[in-house]
């Protein structure tokens, strides 16, 4: 299990929680000693998606996705 120094639980406290959360439970330690062992309440760990790439292979762009229609360019910028 991960010891954890309470100065850096200090510093770090929001990111710890998430951690806990997420079912990695740890120790708080103080001058190198165990005090306080970190851990979700029961039913409270995290089961949700992953943010990142969650809706990978969901939709496509079409291939002109980035062109630049010219009736709106001149909208923007007037007649060249």
């Amino acid at each position: 299990m991960k010891e954890i120094d309470i100065d850096e639980v200090r510093a770090n406290l929001f990111s710890l929680v998430d951690q806990a959360v997420r079912g990695e439970s740890f120790l708080i330690t103080r001058d190198g000693k165990p005090v306080v062992k970190i851990e979700a309440v029961a039913g409270a760990i995290s089961r949700s998606l992953p943010r990142l790439g969650f809706m990978a292979g969901q939709f496509t762009f079409p291939e002109d996705f980035d062109e630049i229609d010219e009736q709106i360019e001149k909208l923007f910028y007037g007649e060249k």
